[in-house]
């Protein structure tokens, strides 16, 4: 049980920056970003082929600039050339496969052998134990919770928030409206090229094929979170929500494999209920609400 806890704590942790670029982008500015799922690889291939290099830090500095030059080629294809955010999103993605393959030596995959990381690095201090993997992605993760906390409370961080509320008002307040996109989207797309650098690190590997779906399951997760943490809405447990939620997926995912409870070859399936269940959660719950009213009135 403990291995269990310590897994889904672990991948949690580092998957919340992908919940957290969601907020970003779909909360926040509401747009929705299909950058993600090779954003998600662009940093876990930059990250581990500086690794191999003997740059591990290197490596995860570059997975989020690499993540920003993603999110600005979205914001330029949508706010400057008019092409649709989703169809900006998927335009970058495909395009990335090509990006992300060269990134990694024309290979579909790039290993770590006996190549430090930052991982190791920490294990081989021996401060933490067996929880040294759980130690580095919660620093990363409160971390990057705290610095977007602090962001959206500053001037550019407030115009970003306006302008998914309301673009035509932030128009008239003299606020540019593509330029606060374009800042969101390199944002949210920093953390996702992070949350790839950090994997790819951990598991010693990066592959072509890693980021498939991320976007799907970190949104999920979000909306897990948010349906858990119910209540007043706020930025700071829209945040917490992030963590929350990855912590909660992960952990069904943990136990369905220790258990057996299903065979290895449903838990694509189970993924697939598992997400459908988590967006479709407030609507089930604002219907049985509905229906409980009802049936208090007739009674």
């Amino acid at each position: 049980m403990l291995h269990i806890a310590q897994t889904a704590l672990t991948l949690g942790c580092v998957y919340s920056l992908v919940a957290l670029a969601l907020f970003v982008s779909y909360r926040v500015l509401d747009i929705a970003d299909l950058t993600t799922d090779g954003c998600f690889v662009l940093g876990m291939a930059l990250s581990v082929s500086a690794a191999a290099a003997g740059h591990p830090f290197l490596g995860i500095l570059l997975a989020v600039i690499g993540g920003g030059c993603a999110g600005f080629v979205t914001a330029f294809l949508q706010t400057r050339l008019g092409v649709p955010s989703i169809l900006a999103g998927i335009v970058t993605n495909t395009g990335l496969y090509t990006v992300n393959l060269m990134a990694m030596g024309w290979s579909a995959n790039v290993s770590l052998l006996k190549q430090s990381t930052i991982f190791t690095m920490v294990r081989d201090l021996g401060i933490f134990g067996t929880w040294y993997q759980f130690a580095v992605v919660f620093v990363f993760a409160v971390c990057s919770m705290i610095l977007i906390r602090w962001f959206l409370s500053t001037r550019l961080g407030l115009s970003i928030r306006a302008t998914g509320d309301n673009m035509d008002m932030v128009s008239a307040s003299s606020i540019n409206p593509k330029f606060t996109i374009a800042a969101g989207l390199i944002l949210a797309n920093c953390f996702t090229g992070l949350c790839g650098g950090l994997v790819g690190q951990m598991q010693k590997s990066a592959d072509i094929n890693a980021g498939t779906g991320i976007v799907v399951i970190g949104l999920a997760s979000l909306i897990i979170g948010e349906t858990v943490l119910n209540g007043r809405r706020s930025i700071t447990r829209n945040i917490a929500a992030c963590l929350a939620g990855n912590i909660i997926y992960r952990f069904i995912y943990a136990v369905i494999l220790q258990t057996r409870i299903l065979p290895i070859e449903c838990l694509k399936l189970m993924t697939a209920v598992i997400v459908a269940l988590a967006i479709a959660a407030p609507t089930i719950r604002a219907n049985l609400a509905v229906a409980q009213r009802q049936r208090r009135e007739t009674d």
